[in-house]
């Protein structure tokens, strides 16, 4: 059985000395593709190295709204250097809102978030998309520039169905993050009301990691306990939910065999 994580940050510093044997348990464990993600110029070229490293791995680059700089332009153009010279760079991201930190206004998350948009459209690749108590505004945000198609994904979905429902129309896929497996989860009419044909598995490593694993570093291997709870909410077995997702991530993703 094979499982696809399709949002991990592998450069980050838990993993600086066993990022090997973490990537040997991943294909162990059946996974057979990660995606791993850069949030500045600076992390997106280390990512791009990690995925010149080891073969299950791809990279995708961007600019996360709260690592925006005092040089947003320049920053863009490293971005877009980097897609130009990159061959397994499978998407644009981590991009997106984010108003939980309060850190950078929203005036200074608007331009990035565009310009990351039409640069991930001008080269042909999808986005992942972060939003932090930011839905409304997104939304609205998306309405006023008219963007009306987007391929990509909303990672780590904590906005409400119609919220979903929204992004979906737009071409964007959903997907879940270790969160859908704790006790005291209290959304899962919002899982529910996800298609499969619509959902990604990812585990964000090396945060928010699913039970029975919760309280300890996160990594690839640990998708799978998502991807049984996902089969519990869909009345499907893990095998169908295996092969559904692996199924969407290719197909968003674009990746080699």
């Amino acid at each position: 059985m094979n499982f696809t994580d399709t949002h991990t940050h592998l450069h980050f510093d838990q993993y600086r000395d066993d990022l090997d044997e973490v990537i040997k348990r991943a294909g162990q464990a059946g996974i057979k593709k990660i995606l791993t993600l850069g949030t500045d110029p600076a992390s997106s070229r280390d990512t791009l190295s990690i995925a010149h490293r080891f073969e299950i791995v791809y990279a995708a680059v961007g600019i996360h709204p709260t690592d925006i700089s005092d040089k947003p332009n320049e920053d863009t153009r490293r971005i877009r250097e980097l897609i130009d010279q990159g061959n397994k760079i499978a998407a644009v991201g981590e991009i997106g809102l984010d108003l939980h930190w309060k850190e950078i206004p929203l005036e200074k998350q608007f331009p990035i978030f565009e310009q990351m948009l039409m640069l991930a459209a001008e080269k042909n690749l999808p986005v992942v998309i972060h939003n932090r108590e930011a839905h409304p505004e997104m939304r609205r945000f998306l309405r006023e520039r008219d963007f009306t198609r987007l391929r990509g994904v909303m990672h780590s979905f904590s906005g409400t169905a119609n919220d979903a429902a929204f992004y979906m129309e737009l071409g964007l896929m959903i997907s879940f993050t270790g969160v859908i497996t704790f006790k005291n989860f209290k959304d899962m009419d919002v899982v529910r009301s996800v298609p499969p044909d619509k959902l990604l598995l990812e585990t964000d490593s090396p945060f928010l990691t699913p039970v029975p694993n919760r309280g300890k570093r996160n990594e690839p291997f640990n998708v799978r306990h998502i991807a049984v709870k996902l089969a519990e909410v869909h009345s499907l077995q893990l095998e169908e939910i295996s092969e559904i997702t692996c199924r969407n991530a290719a197909s968003l993703f674009r990746w080699n065999d």
